[in-house]
């Protein structure tokens, strides 16, 4: 998929955290490891957990536990087990998590031609902005949408609904940069623009399939879609 420019030229982009702005999957998989160890087993590695990240940490939780993406655990074993991995990944939040290459200069370079940009992620408040302060992210955004910011999470389009209210936008003046289906789902939902990056999460799959509007690799090509 050739990367073309998006008109007309976006008032405002937004962008997905978890496999699109940084790699945060060492630290959820050492969580999500000592999680299962703790109820008595197996570990999964970062490369089974990288498949399951995605929709927040209650269907990672539910897929470390059913060994399936779409499988729910029983009740009286899912609820300790997601209040054990929220305790433990408080302890491992930022340890290893990094920003991918081209991100910093992609969002400067985004700043320059939009001054309005935001962060929307399925991940929880408590956990995103000590992470975006940790990884010297938090300044770029104006608006941060997280998890438990509206009553739906991606791919509902809610929080992107959310981010439009806040730049007294329509969501066809704006562009949303993920990295899965989920992130396609929700900016289709919300009628807006997408393009996605070739190296996030996914579960695994090809972004390509999802359609979005075109796929980047890195970040600082961006700047072509909006010149």
């Amino acid at each position: 998929m050739t990367v073309q420019r998006i008109r007309p030229a976006p008032q405002a982009v937004l962008f997905d955290l978890d496999g699109t702005l940084i790699d945060s999957v060492k630290d959820l998989a050492a969580a999500a490891d000592q999680m299962m160890i703790t109820l008595g087993r197996p570990a999964l590695g970062v490369a089974c957990v990288k498949r399951y990240v995605g929709n927040g940490i209650e269907r990672l939780v539910h897929r470390c536990l059913t060994g399936n993406l779409h499988e729910e655990a029983a009740e009286q074993e899912f609820v300790p087990a997601l209040e054990l991995f929220v305790a433990l990944y408080e302890q491992h939040n930022a340890t290893h998590s990094t920003v991918y290459p081209g991100v910093l200069a992609g969002l400067e370079r985004t700043a320059r031609s939009t001054t309005r940009l935001g962060c929307v992620t399925n991940k929880s408040q408590r956990f995103t902005q000590p992470l975006l302060d940790a990884l010297g992210l938090a300044r770029y955004f104006d608006v941060v949408v997280c998890g438990d910011t509206t009553m739906h999470k991606k791919p509902h389009p809610a929080p992107l609904l959310y981010a439009a209210d806040f730049f007294a936008l329509t969501p066809a003046q704006m562009l949303f940069v993920g990295d899965s289906a989920n992130d396609v789902q929700a900016a289709r939902a919300a009628q807006m623009a997408v393009v996605c990056v070739s190296y996030g999460y996914n579960h695994g799959e090809d972004i390509a399939a999802s359609n979005p509007d075109a796929v980047l690799h890195s970040l600082t090509e961006l700047e072509v879609l909006l010149s």
